[in-house]
Parts: structure tokens; C-alpha cells; sequence
């Protein structure tokens, strides 16, 4: 690890970018060019003390999450991630299958959707980066580790997730889930990531294990879905997939239909923000 480089490197990356490039509100005069150190670690899920100690050379050598995370927060290119994971003593992460880089388009077009709900996930259901008002709908769904990164995981093995529809959209869930997870091993046949999911799945799961059996397959592009949330109450919001550059990352929106009753409930929740979340 080169302390002093990595240093350097991320107060660069930091002093280049401005408020609203990441979707943050511009706010009064700053001291410094750039964004703060607070809105980075807030940006990238840390400790803002941990990422002060990055940027004057004196604390531990990142993880990997944490780098990928720092590299989305900085808005990276692939060859400038690569590079700081490099300057942090890791090997560069692969450029297919498990690679969970998000192209810097990709985030730009997240922070235009600030009136909307709206994440960027894997094939695999991993959410990787959400506005907040997708954190306001949905809470954090960025703190899991192993298979429970998973959404599809922990649909299927807790029921704490469950808990946020109403019981009887939960079959639906479960056919939709498992449809789209055979249509990613189908594309990718040998990726380890998606057998491990699939194999534990079959395991854990007596449910995903019957409908797996059923052998139906469909890529989940666009649906329906009724959230019960504590403060807006049973809320009903449509589901599409947006066409990203890469087959592995998708980027979801939740919109509401015009003139229906979610349109203020959505409205509502931007006012609430992300605290209203409970569970």
C-alpha cells in the first residue's frame, strides 16, 4: 500500500468534483474546490474520520468493498478505479462477470432521478448504489456481506424481508425472482457468484427449490409492486429496467401511475426521507 500516493490520489479525485455532479445540493461557498471530505464518506457508506485518515495517509489499507465504494462515491473510470485499487495494495478487480463497477454515465443518469426511486443493481439482485429515494422506499440495502448481498438471497431465507409486501403478492415475488435468476444462469452458465446462489438457494429454500424445478425463465424488465411502508402506508409504484452498457447492471426506477394516489405518497416520502424507514 502507498499511503502517500493513495493520499494524493483521492484528495485530487475529491477537489474535481463539484456538489451536483453527485447528485448533492450545491449549498453556500466552500473553503476548498470540490466536494467535502464528509460528502464522500457519505457518499461511499464510511466513517468520515476513517476517510479523513485516508486522505492524509495515516490509516488502514481499504477493502475491497470499501475501495469499490470509494471509486463509485469519486465517480472513477475503470482505468482510475483500477489504479486506486493498485495505489491501495489490491489486485485490480476483473473486468467481466464479478466486476461491480459503475460506469460514471451510469451514476450521472442516477443522480438526475432525485424525484424518483431509483438503485443500480446486478443481475443478481446486489444493489450496488440507490438515491434517496430509494433509501427512503426501501432502507439500506447496501450494508449486507456474502449471500445476503443478495435481494433474491434474502427474499427466500428472511423473513424480515417479506415483511415489506403484503402477504398476497408474495408468490408473485417468489415466480418473478426465480424466473429472472434462471434467465442470468442461462447467460452465464459458469459464473461462480450465480451457481453459489443458486446451489445455497436450493438448500436453504424448500419454496425456491419447488419453483426452480418448474424450469420457467423470464428476464424481469418491468412489473408491478405494493410496498407496505410505516410511514406512507400500503403503497403501489411500477417496477421497469432500464437499458444499461453493461448485461449485468441494471438500473430500476419506481415511478407512480399518473393521478393515482402514490404520486403524493411519493411526494410525502421525499419530504419524510430515508428516517421514515423502520425494519
Amino acid at each position: 500500500m502507498d499511503r502517500n500516493d493513495l493520499a494524493g490520489f483521492l484528495r485530487r479525485r475529491r477537489a474535481l468534483l463539484q456538489p451536483e455532479d453527485v447528485g448533492l445540493p450545491a449549498g453556500g461557498r466552500r473553503r476548498t474546490p470540490g466536494l467535502r471530505r464528509f460528502d464522500v464518506a457519505h457518499l461511499a457508506g464510511m466513517s468520515p474520520d476513517y476517510y479523513a485518515r485516508l486522505e492524509q495517509g495515516r490509516g488502514p489499507r481499504p477493502s475491497v468493498a470499501m475501495l469499490t465504494a470509494l471509486g463509485r462515491a469519486l465517480r472513477l473510470t475503470v482505468d482510475e478505479r483500477d489504479h486506486l485499487f493498485r495505489l491501495a495494495g489490491h489486485h485490480a478487480p476483473p473486468r467481466l462477470g464479478a466486476d461491480e463497477h459503475v460506469g460514471r454515465g451510469l451514476l450521472r443518469l442516477l443522480d438526475g432521478l432525485r424525484g424518483l426511486p431509483a438503485l443500480i443493481a446486478t443481475d443478481l439482485n446486489v444493489v450496488l448504489v440507490q438515491n434517496p429515494m430509494a433509501d427512503a422506499l426501501l432502507g439500506e440495502q447496501r450494508l449486507w456481506r456474502g449471500l445476503a448481498r443478495s435481494c433474491t438471497y434474502r427474499w427466500f431465507t428472511d423473513p424480515a424481508m417479506r415483511g415489506r409486501y403484503p402477504q398476497e403478492d408474495h408468490h408473485h415475488e417468489s415466480r418473478a425472482l426465480v424466473d429472472d435468476l434462471r434467465a442470468t444462469l442461462a447467460v452465464r452458465p459458469a459464473d461462480r457468484a450465480a451457481t453459489e446462489l443458486v446451489g445455497a438457494l436450493r438448500a436453504e429454500s424448500a419454496e425456491f427449490a419447488a419453483l426452480w424445478g418448474c424450469h420457467d425463465v423470464a428476464v424481469r424488465r418491468s412489473d408491478r409492486k405494493r410496498f407496505l411502508h410505516p410511514a406512507v402506508g400500503l403503497l403501489e409504484l411500477d417496477f421497469d429496467v432500464l437499458a444499461t452498457d453493461r448485461q449485468d447492471h441494471r438500473l430500476i426506477v419506481y415511478s407512480a401511475a399518473p393521478g393515482s394516489a402514490a404520486v403524493s405518497q411519493l411526494q410525502l416520502l421525499a419530504v419524510l426521507g430515508q428516517e421514515s424507514f423502520a425494519g
